[in-house]
Protein backbone atom coordinates (compact mmCIF):
# COMPACT_ATOMS: atom_id res chain seq x y z
CA UNK A 1 0.00 0.00 0.00
CA UNK A 2 3.00 2.31 0.36
CA UNK A 3 5.62 3.21 -2.18
CA UNK A 4 8.70 5.40 -2.06
CA UNK A 5 9.07 7.83 -4.96
CA UNK A 6 12.26 9.77 -5.66
CA UNK A 7 10.31 12.86 -6.69
CA UNK A 8 7.41 12.99 -4.27
CA UNK A 9 8.53 11.00 -1.25
CA UNK A 10 6.30 8.50 0.47
CA UNK A 11 2.76 7.75 -0.73
CA UNK A 12 -0.17 6.11 0.93
CA UNK A 13 -2.35 5.13 -2.03
CA UNK A 14 -5.10 3.83 0.22
CA UNK A 15 -5.59 7.13 2.03
CA UNK A 16 -4.62 9.54 -0.72
CA UNK A 17 -2.09 11.37 1.47
CA UNK A 18 1.53 12.01 0.72
CA UNK A 19 4.32 13.29 2.95
CA UNK A 20 7.02 15.24 1.15
CA UNK A 21 10.40 16.31 2.45
CA UNK A 22 11.77 19.12 0.30
CA UNK A 23 15.27 18.62 1.68
CA UNK A 24 15.79 14.89 1.32
CA UNK A 25 19.12 14.03 -0.16
CA UNK A 26 19.37 11.56 -3.01
CA UNK A 27 20.53 8.98 -0.50
CA UNK A 28 17.45 9.53 1.64
CA UNK A 29 15.15 9.35 -1.35
CA UNK A 30 16.69 6.04 -2.38
CA UNK A 31 16.41 4.59 1.13
CA UNK A 32 13.50 2.09 1.11
CA UNK A 33 10.94 2.42 3.89
CA UNK A 34 10.95 -0.08 6.74
CA UNK A 35 7.46 -1.49 7.24
CA UNK A 36 8.50 -3.95 9.93
CA UNK A 37 6.88 -1.79 12.59
CA UNK A 38 3.68 -1.16 10.63
CA UNK A 39 0.67 -1.85 12.83
CA UNK A 40 -2.75 -0.33 13.51
CA UNK A 41 -2.49 2.34 10.87
CA UNK A 42 0.99 3.45 12.04
CA UNK A 43 4.23 2.85 10.22
CA UNK A 44 7.86 3.73 10.75
CA UNK A 45 10.43 4.81 8.20
CA UNK A 46 14.08 5.24 9.05
CA UNK A 47 15.89 7.79 6.88
CA UNK A 48 19.58 7.94 7.84
CA UNK A 49 20.26 11.12 5.87
CA UNK A 50 17.45 13.19 7.39
CA UNK A 51 18.63 16.11 9.47
CA UNK A 52 15.72 17.41 11.51
CA UNK A 53 15.94 19.72 14.48
CA UNK A 54 12.81 18.43 16.17
CA UNK A 55 10.71 15.31 16.30
CA UNK A 56 7.53 15.65 14.30
CA UNK A 57 4.43 13.48 14.60
CA UNK A 58 1.36 13.71 12.42
CA UNK A 59 -2.28 13.09 13.28
CA UNK A 60 -5.62 14.03 11.73
CA UNK A 61 -7.99 16.00 13.96
CA UNK A 62 -8.01 19.15 11.84
CA UNK A 63 -7.90 20.38 8.27
CA UNK A 64 -5.23 22.98 8.91
CA UNK A 65 -1.51 22.44 8.48
CA UNK A 66 1.37 23.91 10.44
CA UNK A 67 4.57 22.24 9.35
CA UNK A 68 8.24 22.27 10.23
CA UNK A 69 10.63 23.41 7.50
CA UNK A 70 11.61 19.90 6.38
CA UNK A 71 8.20 18.26 6.26
CA UNK A 72 5.13 19.24 4.26
CA UNK A 73 1.75 17.57 3.94
CA UNK A 74 -0.60 17.48 0.97
CA UNK A 75 -4.07 16.04 0.43
CA UNK A 76 -5.14 14.58 -2.88
CA UNK A 77 -8.93 14.54 -2.64
CA UNK A 78 -9.97 16.46 0.46
CA UNK A 79 -11.33 13.32 2.13
CA UNK A 80 -8.79 13.17 4.94
CA UNK A 81 -7.65 15.61 7.60
CA UNK A 82 -3.98 16.13 8.31
CA UNK A 83 -2.05 18.11 10.91
CA UNK A 84 1.59 18.32 11.98
CA UNK A 85 2.45 18.67 15.65
CA UNK A 86 5.67 18.97 17.58
CA UNK A 87 6.01 16.07 20.01
CA UNK A 88 9.48 16.61 21.44
CA UNK A 89 11.80 19.53 21.96
CA UNK A 90 14.93 17.41 21.70
CA UNK A 91 16.90 17.23 18.49
CA UNK A 92 17.01 14.16 16.27
CA UNK A 93 20.09 12.28 15.33
CA UNK A 94 20.57 11.08 11.79
CA UNK A 95 19.19 7.66 12.70
CA UNK A 96 16.07 8.89 14.49
CA UNK A 97 12.79 7.91 12.86
CA UNK A 98 10.00 10.15 11.68
CA UNK A 99 6.64 8.82 12.86
CA UNK A 100 3.58 9.34 10.72
CA UNK A 101 0.10 8.58 12.03
CA UNK A 102 -2.77 8.40 9.53
CA UNK A 103 -6.41 8.12 10.47
CA UNK A 104 -9.40 8.08 8.17
CA UNK A 105 -11.90 10.92 8.64
CA UNK A 106 -15.42 11.40 7.18
CA UNK A 107 -15.50 11.67 3.42
CA UNK A 108 -16.12 15.42 3.30
CA UNK A 109 -14.17 17.87 1.20
CA UNK A 110 -12.33 20.56 3.14
CA UNK A 111 -9.96 23.28 2.07
CA UNK A 112 -6.71 23.73 3.92
CA UNK A 113 -6.71 27.49 3.45
CA UNK A 114 -9.42 30.01 2.60
CA UNK A 115 -8.32 33.55 1.81
CA UNK A 116 -10.34 36.70 2.46
CA UNK A 117 -13.18 37.11 0.01
CA UNK A 118 -12.73 40.60 -1.35
CA UNK A 119 -13.50 42.75 1.67
CA UNK A 120 -9.99 44.17 2.24
CA UNK A 121 -8.14 46.77 0.17
CA UNK A 122 -4.50 47.84 0.47
CA UNK A 123 -1.15 46.32 1.39
CA UNK A 124 0.18 48.59 4.17
CA UNK A 125 -2.72 50.98 4.75
CA UNK A 126 -5.43 48.31 4.82
CA UNK A 127 -9.16 48.93 4.83
CA UNK A 128 -11.78 46.25 5.51
CA UNK A 129 -15.40 47.29 4.95
CA UNK A 130 -18.44 45.54 6.39
CA UNK A 131 -22.21 45.82 6.55
CA UNK A 132 -25.18 45.73 4.21
CA UNK A 133 -27.72 48.17 2.87
CA UNK A 134 -30.58 47.19 5.18
CA UNK A 135 -28.66 45.69 8.09
CA UNK A 136 -27.91 47.33 11.40
CA UNK A 137 -25.13 49.47 10.00
CA UNK A 138 -22.02 49.73 7.86
CA UNK A 139 -18.45 50.77 8.43
CA UNK A 140 -14.80 49.88 8.16
CA UNK A 141 -11.67 48.89 10.03
CA UNK A 142 -8.45 50.68 9.08
CA UNK A 143 -5.13 48.96 9.81
CA UNK A 144 -1.70 50.46 9.25
CA UNK A 145 -2.58 54.09 9.95
CA UNK A 146 0.44 55.94 11.37
CA UNK A 147 0.24 56.98 15.02
CA UNK A 148 -0.08 60.60 16.18
CA UNK A 149 -2.24 61.69 13.23
CA UNK A 150 -4.80 64.29 14.37
CA UNK A 151 -8.17 62.65 13.68
CA UNK A 152 -11.78 62.85 14.79
CA UNK A 153 -15.26 62.11 13.42
CA UNK A 154 -15.50 65.58 11.86
CA UNK A 155 -12.67 64.71 9.45
CA UNK A 156 -14.73 61.83 8.09
CA UNK A 157 -18.16 63.40 8.36
CA UNK A 158 -17.47 66.13 5.82
CA UNK A 159 -16.75 63.45 3.21
CA UNK A 160 -19.65 61.23 4.27
CA UNK A 161 -22.04 64.17 3.93
CA UNK A 162 -21.00 64.52 0.29
CA UNK A 163 -21.77 60.82 -0.25
CA UNK A 164 -24.97 60.46 1.78
CA UNK A 165 -28.35 59.80 0.13
CA UNK A 166 -31.23 62.25 0.00
CA UNK A 167 -29.08 65.34 -0.54
CA UNK A 168 -30.93 66.54 -3.67
CA UNK A 169 -33.76 65.67 -6.04
CA UNK A 170 -31.39 63.92 -8.47
CA UNK A 171 -30.24 61.38 -5.86
CA UNK A 172 -32.05 58.58 -4.03
CA UNK A 173 -34.74 59.89 -1.65
CA UNK A 174 -33.59 57.58 1.15
CA UNK A 175 -32.99 59.71 4.25
CA UNK A 176 -29.84 58.83 6.17
CA UNK A 177 -27.67 61.18 8.20
CA UNK A 178 -24.72 58.78 7.88
CA UNK A 179 -23.36 60.00 11.21
CA UNK A 180 -20.09 58.20 11.90
CA UNK A 181 -18.58 57.10 15.19
CA UNK A 182 -14.94 56.17 15.78
CA UNK A 183 -14.99 53.19 18.14
CA UNK A 184 -11.26 52.51 18.42
CA UNK A 185 -7.82 53.58 17.27
CA UNK A 186 -7.73 57.16 18.61
CA UNK A 187 -6.96 58.78 21.95
CA UNK A 188 -7.41 62.44 22.81
CA UNK A 189 -7.80 63.43 19.17
CA UNK A 190 -4.88 61.54 17.63
CA UNK A 191 -4.44 58.06 16.19
CA UNK A 192 -2.68 55.45 18.29
CA UNK A 193 -1.35 53.28 15.46
CA UNK A 194 -3.82 50.51 16.28
CA UNK A 195 -6.83 49.55 14.10
CA UNK A 196 -9.39 52.32 13.65
CA UNK A 197 -12.99 51.12 13.73
CA UNK A 198 -15.61 53.40 12.17
CA UNK A 199 -19.33 52.64 12.43
CA UNK A 200 -22.33 54.25 10.71
CA UNK A 201 -25.84 53.02 11.67
CA UNK A 202 -28.61 52.44 9.13
CA UNK A 203 -31.74 54.32 10.21
CA UNK A 204 -34.10 54.42 7.20
CA UNK A 205 -34.43 50.82 6.05
CA UNK A 206 -37.51 49.66 4.14
CA UNK A 207 -37.04 45.97 3.62
CA UNK A 208 -40.63 45.42 2.46
CA UNK A 209 -39.84 47.33 -0.76
CA UNK A 210 -37.86 44.30 -1.93
CA UNK A 211 -40.48 41.56 -1.51
CA UNK A 212 -40.87 40.96 -5.26
CA UNK A 213 -37.11 40.88 -5.73
CA UNK A 214 -36.71 38.09 -3.20
CA UNK A 215 -37.40 35.63 -6.02
CA UNK A 216 -37.06 37.74 -9.19
CA UNK A 217 -33.71 38.90 -10.54
CA UNK A 218 -33.30 42.56 -11.43
CA UNK A 219 -31.79 42.79 -14.94
CA UNK A 220 -28.07 43.76 -14.91
CA UNK A 221 -28.03 43.71 -11.09
CA UNK A 222 -25.91 41.47 -8.87
CA UNK A 223 -28.98 39.51 -7.69
CA UNK A 224 -28.42 36.59 -10.03
CA UNK A 225 -24.64 36.36 -9.76
CA UNK A 226 -24.73 36.44 -5.94
CA UNK A 227 -27.14 33.49 -6.07
CA UNK A 228 -24.91 31.72 -8.60
CA UNK A 229 -21.89 32.14 -6.32
CA UNK A 230 -23.26 31.73 -2.79
CA UNK A 231 -26.55 29.90 -3.29
CA UNK A 232 -28.36 32.65 -1.38
CA UNK A 233 -28.27 36.42 -1.00
CA UNK A 234 -29.36 39.32 1.14
CA UNK A 235 -32.45 40.44 -0.73
CA UNK A 236 -33.13 43.77 0.96
CA UNK A 237 -31.32 46.59 -0.81
CA UNK A 238 -28.88 44.32 -2.59
CA UNK A 239 -26.79 43.53 0.50
CA UNK A 240 -23.07 43.97 -0.11
CA UNK A 241 -23.64 44.94 -3.74
CA UNK A 242 -25.37 48.13 -2.60
CA UNK A 243 -23.50 51.42 -2.90
CA UNK A 244 -24.09 51.81 0.83
CA UNK A 245 -21.03 49.59 1.28
CA UNK A 246 -18.92 52.54 0.07
CA UNK A 247 -19.49 54.41 3.35
CA UNK A 248 -16.54 52.53 4.81
CA UNK A 249 -14.39 53.43 1.82
CA UNK A 250 -15.23 57.13 2.05
CA UNK A 251 -14.54 57.21 5.79
CA UNK A 252 -11.17 55.52 5.28
CA UNK A 253 -10.48 57.75 2.29
CA UNK A 254 -10.89 60.80 4.52
CA UNK A 255 -8.09 59.49 6.74
CA UNK A 256 -5.93 58.77 3.69
CA UNK A 257 -6.57 62.26 2.32
CA UNK A 258 -5.43 63.83 5.57
CA UNK A 259 -2.21 61.82 5.63
CA UNK A 260 -1.45 62.72 2.01
CA UNK A 261 -2.18 66.40 2.59
CA UNK A 262 -0.08 66.66 5.75
CA UNK A 263 2.80 64.49 4.61
CA UNK A 264 3.15 65.45 0.95
CA UNK A 265 0.71 68.26 0.16
CA UNK A 266 -1.34 66.01 -2.17
CA UNK A 267 -4.75 67.30 -3.27
CA UNK A 268 -7.37 64.96 -4.74
CA UNK A 269 -10.48 66.22 -6.53
CA UNK A 270 -13.13 64.55 -8.67
CA UNK A 271 -16.04 65.94 -10.65
CA UNK A 272 -18.76 64.84 -13.07
CA UNK A 273 -17.59 65.28 -16.66
CA UNK A 274 -20.42 63.46 -18.43
CA UNK A 275 -24.07 62.55 -17.85
CA UNK A 276 -25.65 60.43 -20.57
CA UNK A 277 -24.85 62.35 -23.78
CA UNK A 278 -23.97 65.66 -22.08
CA UNK A 279 -20.17 65.82 -21.90
CA UNK A 280 -17.69 68.52 -20.95
CA UNK A 281 -15.51 69.43 -23.94
CA UNK A 282 -11.85 68.46 -23.66
CA UNK A 283 -9.83 71.27 -22.09
CA UNK A 284 -12.80 73.21 -20.73
CA UNK A 285 -11.76 72.39 -17.15
CA UNK A 286 -8.14 73.08 -16.19
CA UNK A 287 -6.84 70.17 -14.11
CA UNK A 288 -4.30 72.42 -12.41
CA UNK A 289 -6.67 75.17 -11.28
CA UNK A 290 -10.14 73.64 -10.75
CA UNK A 291 -11.29 73.99 -7.12
CA UNK A 292 -13.52 72.10 -4.71
CA UNK A 293 -15.80 75.15 -4.42
CA UNK A 294 -16.41 75.10 -8.18
CA UNK A 295 -17.25 71.39 -8.07
CA UNK A 296 -19.57 71.68 -5.06
CA UNK A 297 -21.39 74.75 -6.42
CA UNK A 298 -24.21 72.62 -7.89
CA UNK A 299 -26.02 69.36 -7.13
CA UNK A 300 -24.50 67.41 -10.02
CA UNK A 301 -20.90 68.32 -9.05
CA UNK A 302 -19.81 69.62 -12.44
CA UNK A 303 -17.42 72.63 -12.24
CA UNK A 304 -18.88 74.35 -15.33
CA UNK A 305 -22.25 76.00 -14.54
CA UNK A 306 -23.66 75.79 -18.07
CA UNK A 307 -22.94 72.10 -18.53
CA UNK A 308 -23.97 71.40 -14.95
CA UNK A 309 -27.49 72.65 -15.65
CA UNK A 310 -27.73 70.59 -18.82
CA UNK A 311 -26.68 67.50 -16.87
CA UNK A 312 -29.26 68.18 -14.16
CA UNK A 313 -31.98 68.54 -16.80
CA UNK A 314 -30.94 65.22 -18.35
CA UNK A 315 -31.22 63.43 -15.00
CA UNK A 316 -34.57 65.06 -14.23
CA UNK A 317 -35.99 63.94 -17.56
CA UNK A 318 -35.33 60.25 -16.86
CA UNK A 319 -36.10 60.46 -13.14
CA UNK A 320 -39.75 61.33 -13.70
CA UNK A 321 -40.05 58.38 -16.11
CA UNK A 322 -38.67 55.89 -13.61
CA UNK A 323 -35.56 55.35 -15.72
CA UNK A 324 -31.83 56.00 -15.19
CA UNK A 325 -28.70 57.20 -16.99
CA UNK A 326 -24.97 56.74 -16.55
CA UNK A 327 -22.01 59.07 -16.75
CA UNK A 328 -18.30 59.68 -16.24
CA UNK A 329 -16.37 60.97 -13.23
CA UNK A 330 -12.98 62.61 -13.80
CA UNK A 331 -10.48 62.44 -10.94
CA UNK A 332 -7.28 64.46 -10.56
CA UNK A 333 -4.46 64.24 -8.02
CA UNK A 334 -2.13 67.23 -7.73
CA UNK A 335 1.28 67.52 -6.04
CA UNK A 336 1.77 63.74 -6.04
CA UNK A 337 5.41 62.97 -5.15
CA UNK A 338 7.59 61.44 -7.81
CA UNK A 339 8.43 57.78 -7.40
CA UNK A 340 5.12 56.29 -6.21
CA UNK A 341 4.35 52.92 -7.75
CA UNK A 342 6.49 49.93 -8.65
CA UNK A 343 7.32 48.10 -11.88
CA UNK A 344 5.33 45.21 -13.33
CA UNK A 345 2.44 44.11 -11.09
CA UNK A 346 2.24 47.05 -8.67
CA UNK A 347 2.16 49.84 -11.22
CA UNK A 348 0.41 52.93 -9.93
CA UNK A 349 -2.14 53.00 -12.76
CA UNK A 350 -2.85 49.30 -12.24
CA UNK A 351 -3.72 49.97 -8.60
CA UNK A 352 -5.91 52.89 -9.64
CA UNK A 353 -7.71 50.71 -12.17
CA UNK A 354 -8.50 48.00 -9.64
CA UNK A 355 -9.58 50.54 -7.03
CA UNK A 356 -11.95 52.37 -9.36
CA UNK A 357 -13.36 49.26 -11.00
CA UNK A 358 -14.18 47.88 -7.54
CA UNK A 359 -16.76 50.65 -7.06
CA UNK A 360 -20.41 49.75 -7.73
CA UNK A 361 -21.71 50.34 -11.29
CA UNK A 362 -18.28 51.02 -12.84
CA UNK A 363 -17.80 49.83 -16.41
CA UNK A 364 -14.74 51.63 -17.72
CA UNK A 365 -11.44 53.21 -16.70
CA UNK A 366 -8.80 55.24 -18.50
CA UNK A 367 -5.84 57.30 -17.37
CA UNK A 368 -3.94 60.05 -19.17
CA UNK A 369 -4.74 60.09 -22.88
CA UNK A 370 -6.52 56.77 -22.45
CA UNK A 371 -8.20 55.30 -25.50
CA UNK A 372 -7.91 58.60 -27.39
CA UNK A 373 -4.14 58.17 -27.30
CA UNK A 374 -4.46 55.33 -29.78
CA UNK A 375 -5.34 57.91 -32.45
CA UNK A 376 -1.94 59.62 -32.11
CA UNK A 377 1.51 58.76 -33.38
CA UNK A 378 4.44 58.41 -31.00
CA UNK A 379 5.85 61.78 -32.04
CA UNK A 380 2.51 63.36 -31.12
CA UNK A 381 1.88 61.43 -27.92
CA UNK A 382 5.29 61.57 -26.23
CA UNK A 383 5.70 64.01 -23.33
CA UNK A 384 9.00 65.84 -23.85
CA UNK A 385 11.15 66.63 -20.81
CA UNK A 386 12.65 69.98 -19.82
CA UNK A 387 14.19 71.54 -16.67
CA UNK A 388 11.95 74.16 -15.07
CA UNK A 389 13.12 77.39 -13.43
CA UNK A 390 13.91 75.54 -10.18
CA UNK A 391 15.92 72.84 -11.93
CA UNK A 392 13.24 70.16 -11.56
CA UNK A 393 12.75 67.79 -14.50
CA UNK A 394 9.23 68.31 -15.89
CA UNK A 395 7.24 67.39 -18.99
CA UNK A 396 5.90 69.98 -21.44
CA UNK A 397 2.72 67.97 -22.01
CA UNK A 398 0.99 65.42 -19.80
CA UNK A 399 -0.59 62.80 -22.02
CA UNK A 400 0.91 60.16 -19.72
CA UNK A 401 -1.40 61.37 -16.97
CA UNK A 402 1.37 61.85 -14.42
CA UNK A 403 2.53 58.22 -14.56
CA UNK A 404 5.26 56.65 -16.69
CA UNK A 405 6.41 53.06 -16.37
CA UNK A 406 3.92 52.58 -13.55
CA UNK A 407 5.65 55.25 -11.42
CA UNK A 408 4.49 58.81 -10.73
CA UNK A 409 6.60 61.52 -12.38
CA UNK A 410 5.39 64.50 -10.34
CA UNK A 411 2.90 65.83 -12.89
CA UNK A 412 -0.84 65.97 -12.21
CA UNK A 413 -2.48 62.54 -12.34
CA UNK A 414 -5.84 62.43 -14.08
CA UNK A 415 -8.19 59.57 -14.86
CA UNK A 416 -11.77 58.94 -15.95
CA UNK A 417 -14.20 56.35 -14.61
CA UNK A 418 -17.37 55.31 -16.45
CA UNK A 419 -20.52 54.41 -14.50
CA UNK A 420 -23.42 52.53 -16.05
CA UNK A 421 -27.08 53.54 -15.61
CA UNK A 422 -28.56 52.41 -12.29
CA UNK A 423 -29.86 48.83 -12.64
CA UNK A 424 -32.91 49.17 -10.39
CA UNK A 425 -35.50 51.22 -12.26
CA UNK A 426 -39.24 51.78 -12.04
CA UNK A 427 -40.01 50.56 -15.55
CA UNK A 428 -41.41 47.17 -16.49
CA UNK A 429 -38.70 44.68 -17.52
CA UNK A 430 -38.62 41.02 -18.46
CA UNK A 431 -36.74 38.71 -16.13
CA UNK A 432 -36.89 35.30 -14.44
CA UNK A 433 -37.37 34.03 -10.91
CA UNK A 434 -35.08 31.72 -8.99
CA UNK A 435 -37.37 28.93 -10.19
CA UNK A 436 -36.69 29.92 -13.82
CA UNK A 437 -40.18 31.31 -14.36
CA UNK A 438 -40.34 34.18 -16.85
CA UNK A 439 -42.10 37.23 -15.39
CA UNK A 440 -42.35 41.01 -15.71
CA UNK A 441 -40.79 43.07 -12.92
CA UNK A 442 -41.25 46.68 -11.87
CA UNK A 443 -38.62 47.23 -9.19
CA UNK A 444 -39.54 49.22 -6.11
CA UNK A 445 -37.28 50.90 -3.59
CA UNK A 446 -35.37 54.17 -3.52
CA UNK A 447 -32.55 54.47 -6.01
CA UNK A 448 -30.42 57.09 -7.75
CA UNK A 449 -31.57 57.98 -11.28
CA UNK A 450 -27.86 58.66 -11.94
CA UNK A 451 -25.07 57.51 -9.64
CA UNK A 452 -22.30 59.88 -10.72
CA UNK A 453 -23.09 62.92 -8.50
CA UNK A 454 -22.70 60.77 -5.36
CA UNK A 455 -19.88 58.73 -6.89
CA UNK A 456 -17.56 61.77 -6.82
CA UNK A 457 -16.49 61.37 -3.15
CA UNK A 458 -16.26 57.59 -3.64
CA UNK A 459 -13.78 58.04 -6.50
CA UNK A 460 -11.75 60.53 -4.47
CA UNK A 461 -11.64 58.09 -1.56
CA UNK A 462 -10.34 55.21 -3.67
CA UNK A 463 -7.70 57.44 -5.26
CA UNK A 464 -6.56 58.50 -1.79
CA UNK A 465 -6.38 54.90 -0.55
CA UNK A 466 -4.18 53.92 -3.50
CA UNK A 467 -1.85 56.89 -3.08
CA UNK A 468 -1.40 56.60 0.68
CA UNK A 469 -0.66 52.88 0.37
CA UNK A 470 1.91 53.53 -2.36
CA UNK A 471 3.40 56.48 -0.45
CA UNK A 472 3.96 54.37 2.66
CA UNK A 473 5.52 51.60 0.57
CA UNK A 474 7.79 54.12 -1.16
CA UNK A 475 9.02 55.63 2.10
CA UNK A 476 9.64 52.19 3.57
CA UNK A 477 11.67 50.99 0.58
CA UNK A 478 13.38 54.06 -0.84
CA UNK A 479 14.00 56.40 2.10
CA UNK A 480 15.76 54.10 4.55
CA UNK A 481 19.16 55.16 3.24
CA UNK A 482 20.51 58.51 1.97
CA UNK A 483 18.83 59.65 -1.22
CA UNK A 484 20.47 60.55 -4.50
CA UNK A 485 19.95 64.29 -4.15
CA UNK A 486 20.45 64.88 -7.88
CA UNK A 487 17.38 62.79 -8.74
CA UNK A 488 15.38 62.15 -5.58
CA UNK A 489 13.77 64.16 -2.81
CA UNK A 490 12.22 63.07 0.45
CA UNK A 491 8.44 62.86 0.47
CA UNK A 492 8.37 64.64 3.82
CA UNK A 493 10.02 67.75 2.36
CA UNK A 494 6.83 68.66 0.51
CA UNK A 495 5.26 70.29 3.58
CA UNK A 496 6.51 71.88 6.76
CA UNK A 497 4.02 70.20 9.09
CA UNK A 498 5.22 66.59 9.07
CA UNK A 499 3.44 63.76 10.84
CA UNK A 500 6.56 63.18 12.91
CA UNK A 501 5.83 66.16 15.16
CA UNK A 502 2.11 67.00 14.91
CA UNK A 503 0.52 69.75 16.97
CA UNK A 504 -1.41 67.43 19.27
CA UNK A 505 -3.00 70.23 21.30
CA UNK A 506 -4.32 72.02 18.23
CA UNK A 507 -5.56 68.77 16.74
CA UNK A 508 -7.48 67.87 19.88
CA UNK A 509 -9.14 71.27 20.14
CA UNK A 510 -10.17 71.25 16.47
CA UNK A 511 -12.16 68.06 17.04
Amino acid sequence: MYQLSKNVGCHCFECGIRIVNDYWSDQARDQPPDFSNYRQGRWLWRAPSLSLSESVSMATPTASISSKPNIKGYRYDGAFGLAFRQSSGRGLSSSTAVQIAIRRTPNTCRRLEVKAVGNVFGNIFKVATYGESHGGGVGCTISGCPPRLPLCEADMQVELDRRRPGQSRITTPRKETDTCKILSGTFEGVTTGTPIHVFVPNTDQRGHDYSEMSIAYRPSHADATYDFKYGLRSVQGGGRSSARETIGRVAAGAVAKKILRMKAGVEILAYVSKVHTIELPEGLVDYNTVTLDQIESNIVRCPDPEYAQRMIDAIDSVRVKGDSVGGVVTCIARNVPRGLGSPVFDKLEADFAKAMMSLPATKGFEIGSGFAGTNLMGSEHNDEFYPDETGQIRTRTNRSGGIQGGISNGETIYMRIAFKPTSTIGKKQNTVTRNREEIELIARGRHDPCVVPRAVPMVEAMAALVLVDQLMAHVAQCELFPLNSDLQYSVGNAVENSLVTPNVEAASSSC
